[in-house]
């Protein structure tokens, strides 16, 4: 049935669909969140053909490939972790000289023989036809631009989560995750 509503402000919480209203003691919400894209044209062409935000979904089509991971967080490192034992090489940019994560993972990933970092930089082109075949690289200290060949390219720069249909309904953060109370909203 398709949801149209929720009434969460008394228990038991009642949930209206096109056809019913249900009513329940707890409901678990689980929306998920859809990645954050850089906003090129060419990355959206080329989604799907070498273009990935899911190193899980989609590395193991990169075996003995040579692919980057954009990002400097948690998921970009663990993005790159996964992807280093299918690809020949991994490349991890990111646009400042220091990384978010959390230090463990900075050093599980730099002590992976097949992966190499391009720091202060950002992607100013996704480059193929039919396929990715290379980016277009931009330093941004000396603005120098330059290319990589390469077969993915695999975004991590964060995750905007899928809430906007609970708004006005449940206390949102700035960002639009659910603020919760102790893990929960009772």
């Amino acid at each position: 049935k398709d949801f149209i509503s929720i009434d969460f402000t008394k228990q038991p919480f009642f949930i209206n669909t096109e056809t019913q209203t249900l009513k329940y003691q707890s409901v678990i919400v689980a929306t998920g969140a859809s990645a954050q894209w850089f906003g090129l044209p060419s990355e959206q062409e080329l989604r799907g053909r070498g273009v990935s935000a899911c190193a899980v979904c989609d590395g193991p089509f990169f075996k003995n490939k040579r692919v980057i991971v954009v990002g400097g967080g948690d998921v970009a490192m663990r993005e790159v972790q996964h992807l280093s034992k299918y690809a020949e090489k991994v490349t991890l940019i990111h646009r400042r000289d220091q990384f978010r994560a959390q230090l463990a993972l900075q050093n599980v990933v730099k002590s992976k023989p097949n992966v190499d970092f391009i720091l202060n930089s950002v992607i100013e082109e996704v480059l193929g036809e039919e396929k990715v075949t290379g980016v277009k690289i931009k330093n941004i200290i000396n603005e120098e631009v330059s290319e990589k060949e390469i077969d993915g390219v695999f975004v991590a720069i964060g995750h905007t989560p899928n809430t906007g249909f609970l708004k006005g309904q449940l206390e949102l953060s700035a960002k639009g995750y659910i603020v919760t109370k102790d893990e929960t909203l009772a």
